[in-house]
């Protein structure tokens, strides 16, 4: 739609859908922020919001493209969010929490609104299944180290 075939009551009602993604953020970082992980509330409500509204627009004016690069800019700004430390990889769930947040925020732009909220409940139900993923690393089978080298290998 053009800017000026937008009314005052259909900006409102953008506003709605966008505070619905900021809702569903704002949980999921939430969870994350109480299990103290570098990303928390603001973070993911962020993410999510930003998404639905980047897809809203791209929505709107009738091109998919501004929605598809949202995909792109989050996988970006997960790659950063994945450092290494003590010889192991840490962020990756982090990463991937956000990338899939911003997947709800595109869903709340489609207007899919009961599916953004029961996604936004299963992604909290995945985060907390951590202490039984912990469990199963700490009793089952010791990860192998990466790229290592056995040692009869070596010449």
């Amino acid at each position: 739609l053009p800017v000026s075939a937008v009314t005052n009551a259909d900006q409102f009602y953008l506003f709605a859908w966008i505070v619905l993604a900021l809702a569903g953020g704002f949980v999921v970082g939430l969870e994350r922020e109480c299990r103290g992980h570098e990303a928390g509330v603001r973070t993911y409500a962020l993410v999510c919001d930003g998404s639905a509204l980047f897809g809203r627009v791209s929505f709107l004016h009738g091109s998919t493209s501004i929605a598809a690069n949202v995909v792109q800019g989050i996988g970006f700004l997960g790659a950063g969010l994945v450092f290494h430390q003590s010889g192991g990889v840490r962020g990756i769930t982090t990463a991937a929490t956000v990338w899939v947040m911003a997947a709800v925020g595109l869903l709340v732009a489609s207007e899919a609104w009961l599916a953004a909220i029961l996604f936004t409940l299963a992604i909290v139900l995945m985060l907390e299944l951590e202490p039984v993923s912990s469990w199963i690393l700490a009793h089952g089978k010791p990860r192998a180290e990466p790229h290592s080298v056995p040692p009869d290998a070596v010449e």
